[in-house]
């Protein structure tokens, strides 16, 4: 196949170059550029925000959004053909008679202006892939940097890829779910003036000094883990905060603990946790058991490694139990067996490896099992595009879905959770990260899952209120009667709390 990629000749990037790479590397197509000049780029004081965001958060000058010289795609510019099967069009401006035109369309706008104008007023785009009015792949786009405009800009650049790449090889076919509140109309707004842009770039430096100032006050983020009794109805039935509120679990300020994990084993409910030291800049993996008063004792070490861990997915098989952590730093997603439980955690087998995959998380389902995780596919988020994998035994071997990603929806990709069976659905808790990282907690139920693709409907968003304090919502288990969440905090640094303390969350 001839694929023909459409750009602006004045400003080509690392993304388009990437691109023309993943697209050259897939079987029989041959790749080529269409470079001419394009009306409605991003403007020059576009660049300048870009150029002061990068000086004052740090940020990677060899990014995705990074111009480089027309003669980097010189490889992909010898001998275009003249009528290509097919043309990628990133700037909305072909027209071509018995051709295949692709267009990349941003909340129904095409190019690259529209989509930072959409980043810029703080939507969540929806990228699409569309020919002759039909969408071949679409999904939510998101990033971790909200609030960064050259971040967001290269996290959604990314998925683009993605998107693209989903329609080459046909994933991603399945619709987004509608979510449960009002979204977006599709106009894209306009490109802020260069004025704009200059304030922009004023409230970015400003609110960069706001963090440093804060974070040398406070240890941020700063996570808590809550806990109730169900007494027979949990999030699951009740599909809002119960009217009790929540407890909290103590600690002492030098720490936080999140990603709580419940397991019912030889009759009592132990809890593991992300145990993030401060100090240490990285998390382990800690226990504590619970009774129906709550913790007994306090949370004690059960997995420490060299890198950082999270999400300690534990369950119990064949009278064993079992763990997937998360140890996307380490990039494996790895099972581990206890021999001395809680603790004596031996490794057994590396499931995934040279992968950023995030909240592994496991289910036996149509006679198979499955493991569900985001994958920073290509770079971007961490958190918007979903991947399967499908194994004949948890021990593996795992055989990634031939339809990954799966989802691309920044609102409902990442699992938050285990997932639930309720008589003939099976229930996924997920995270909604468009605010920002892990901010509200989905439910969604699973319609679709096989080697034919997944599909979910997601029935009920919670956040954070009077029931439960904070800026997050982040993560669902259950366990014996006891129900868990987590979300984040705000903890001064000079103020310390020792002992045990039981509050409510919205203390």
């Amino acid at each position: 196949m001839q694929v023909s990629l459409r750009l602006d000749s004045e400003c080509p990037r690392a993304f388009h170059l990437t691109l023309l790479e993943r697209l050259a590397a897939l079987a029989h197509v041959e790749v080529s550029v269409d470079l001419r000049p394009a009306e409605g780029g991003i403007p020059p004081s576009a660049a300048a925000l870009f150029q002061l965001e990068t000086a004052i958060h740090g940020l990677s000058a060899n990014g995705l959004a990074k111009r480089l010289p027309l003669s980097a795609l010189a490889p992909y510019q010898a001998r275009p053909p003249a009528a290509p099967d097919l043309v990628i069009d990133l700037c909305g401006d072909v027209q071509r008679e018995g051709t295949r035109v692709w267009r990349v369309t941003y909340d129904g706008a095409a190019g690259e202006a529209a989509l930072l104008a959409l980043i810029l007023d703080g939507r969540t785009p929806i990228g699409r892939i569309e020919e002759n009015g039909t969408y071949l792949a679409e999904g939510r786009l998101g990033t971790e940097y909200g609030g960064i405009a050259l971040a967001s800009f290269q996290d959604m650049l990314a998925r683009t890829a993605s998107l693209i790449l989903a329609a080459m090889t046909g994933a991603a076919r399945h619709a987004l779910p509608v979510l449960p509140e009002p979204a977006h109309g599709n106009a894209a707004p306009a490109m802020p003036s260069a004025a704009k842009l200059g304030v922009r770039a004023g409230k970015a430096l400003a609110r960069r000094v706001v963090q440093k100032i804060y974070h040398l006050c406070y240890n941020a983020p700063h996570w808590k883990v809550g806990w109730r009794q169900t007494q027979g109805q949990d999030l699951l039935d009740l599909r809002a905060h119960p009217a009790t509120g929540w407890q909290v679990l103590p600690d002492d300020g030098s720490r936080f603990y999140a990603d709580p994990f419940p397991i019912l084993h030889q009759g009592k409910v132990t809890l593991f946790v992300e145990d993030y030291i401060h100090r240490l800049g990285r998390a382990i993996i800690s226990a504590v058991p619970f009774g129906p008063s709550g913790p007994i004792g306090r949370p004690e070490p059960v997995l420490d490694l060299p890198y950082h861990l999270s999400y300690p997915f534990v369950f119990e098989r064949d009278g064993e139990v079992w763990m997937v952590p998360e140890s996307c730093a380490n990039r494996t997603v790895d099972l581990y067996r206890a021999t001395a439980f809680p603790g004596g955690w031996v490794k057994e087998a590396t499931l995934l490896s040279d992968i950023v995959a995030s909240d592994a998380t496991l289910v036996e389902h149509g006679g198979r099992w499955w493991l569900f995780a985001t994958v920073r596919d290509g770079g971007g988020a961490f958190s918007d595009a979903l991947h399967l994998w499908s194994a004949p035994d948890f021990r593996g071997p795992w055989t990634p879905h031939p339809k990954n990603p799966v989802l691309i929806d920044i609102a409902s990709a990442r699992p938050a959770g285990r997932m639930v069976k309720r008589g003939n659905d099976l229930l996924r808790p997920v995270q909604d990260c468009r605010r920002s990282y892990g901010a509200a907690l989905g439910i969604a139920r699973i319609v679709h899952l096989d080697l034919d693709g997944m599909s979910q409907v997601v029935e009920i968003i919670l956040t954070p209120g009077a029931l439960w304090s904070g800026r997050k919502l982040h993560t669902l288990n259950e366990a014996g009667g006891l129900e868990f969440i987590d979300g984040s905090a705000i903890a001064p640094r000079w103020k310390q709390r020792n002992g045990r303390r039981s509050s409510t969350a919205s203390a």
